[in-house]
């Protein structure tokens, strides 16, 4: 049997193996006893074994007397912004996110339209362990209502944020890939709204994926290899639910989702001024861009939630995390391929450049990522060595612990995930980074 996945900002697993429809019920039950009166929306991320974990979910919540609104297939960031339009008490999005075909999950958000705070999830988590707790009705059976538009208040939070009318004046040829997920339920009807001439793969979101859903340049090559015969100036890329966003640009060429958070960075910093935030294990493309235009710059711990929190500490303009995870306070507090898809666009037409070039001008890192078995446990005792063994370098502990220097960093920590310790590394070059990692794990092997 496979292992259930289970974190502080949901769950997730293989359907029918380590997730079944009682375990839905019962984590969703936990969760909803954590939140105020009031209706939970629901959305699922468009998998073929969504709609039993739906049907299942509607049932066990409307049993305990809360009422259900059933927004259908959604993306995660429009899940925020349903949430917040209709003041419900929460959201619960059925996804894996990225992971294969054979997996779902949950995603819970609280009534302020965001994904859980940690201490929020790791409560839920632990009332789910407790099999002790039963779930309380209130003597009533919750109604179970069809939510009706679950689009035009996403999209007019984005329109808010840029020009319009500029965008639709450029008549953009774009290919959006929502590769049978979430995203094409707003991508394709934001992109005409902008003007542009779509090419859609992927559009019908029933989750027959047509590559691996991670939008990685090795998953994405083949599509890739299909951009420049599309005659497009720009090809979108996005996870099953629509959080993550990668770029190709108009060669074929893979930018990747560290740039899609650094390219949305740069151009709303030169619309209006602010802080800065990402995790601590996104590249410093951003942190650069932050000091370029004399901003605040700031990192948190790994995690959407995370990011989120210090966003609002700091009362941040722009966030996110290097997995292509746009996250714009102005429109919501969840990563959002669609925000970061109309930026990308303002910022092409406004600068008369392509995103290539755009790109271009970005200061240039490498990464280097790794997964090592190594007792969690014994995790302060690595650090401590890796600390000792790189003696010259700027220490911090946000997550685990990140060392930097100058021109480079690495980040050792525990997996939220895996029984697994991650080393990730960024420098100037592709063989500095390696090193760094290579030198980091050659440490720990040898504790």
């Amino acid at each position: 049997m496979s292992e259930l996945i289970i974190s502080v900002s949901g769950l997730r697993g293989i359907v029918g193996d380590s997730l079944t429809g009682e375990i839905a019920v019962a984590y969703a039950q936990a969760f909803s006893r954590h939140l105020s009166p009031g209706p939970l929306i629901l959305t699922r991320d468009g998998r073929a074994n969504g709609p039993p974990l739906a049907d299942a979910i509607k049932s066990g919540i409307t049993a305990t007397g809360r009422d259900v609104l059933d927004a259908g297939i959604a993306a995660t960031p429009t899940t925020g912004v349903l949430v917040r339009e209709s003041h419900a008490a929460g959201g619960i999005q059925i996804t894996a996110s990225h992971n294969p075909a054979p997996y779902n999950g949950m995603k819970l958000f609280g009534g302020d339209g965001r994904v859980v705070p940690a201490e929020v999830g790791d409560a839920v988590r632990k009332a789910y362990l407790d099999l002790t707790t039963e779930a309380e009705s209130s003597g009533r059976a919750g109604i179970l209502t069809a939510y009706g538009d679950t689009t035009s208040a996403h999209w007019e939070k984005i329109a808010a944020q840029v020009n319009v009318d500029k965008i639709r004046s450029a008549h953009v040829r774009v290919l959006l890939d929502a590769n049978h997920g979430s995203g094409s339920v707003l991508g394709q009807c934001l992109l005409e709204e902008l003007g542009c001439e779509v090419i859609l793969r992927g559009g019908t979101a029933d989750g027959y994926f047509a590559h691996s859903p991670e939008p990685t340049e090795d998953n994405l090559a083949e599509l890739s290899a299909e951009v420049p015969a599309e005659g497009v100036q720009i090809a979108f890329c996005q996870d099953p639910d629509a959080d993550r966003l990668a770029v190709i640009d108009a060669q074929g060429r893979y930018l990747g989702e560290e740039y899609t958070l650094a390219l949305c960075v740069d151009h709303l910093l030169r619309k209006r001024r602010g802080p800065v935030v990402t995790n601590c294990s996104t590249s410093r493309m951003s942190e650069d861009l932050a000091q370029r235009h004399g901003v605040p710059f700031s990192r948190s711990a790994v995690g959407e939630a995370n990011v989120v929190d210090q966003m609002l500490k700091i009362e941040a303009v722009i966030g996110g995390e290097g997995n292509g995870g746009v996250i714009d306070p102005e429109v919501g507090l969840v990563r959002d391929s669609f925000i970061g898809m109309a930026y990308l666009l303002e910022a092409m037409i406004t600068r008369q450049m392509s995103i290539h070039d755009l790109a271009a001008e970005i200061p240039r890192y490498e990464m280097s990522k790794r997964k090592l078995d190594f007792p969690v446990d014994r995790l302060q005792e690595g650090q401590d060595a890796v600390r000792k063994h790189f003696g010259d370098a700027r220490a911090s502990e946000p997550d685990g612990l990140r060392l930097d220097w100058e021109d480079r960093w690495l980040l050792l920590r525990a997996s939220n995930t895996e029984p697994v310790i991650r080393i990730m590394s960024e420098a100037t070059n592709q063989k500095q980074a390696d090193r760094l990692c290579h030198e980091a794990e050659e440490v720990l092997l040898h504790l």
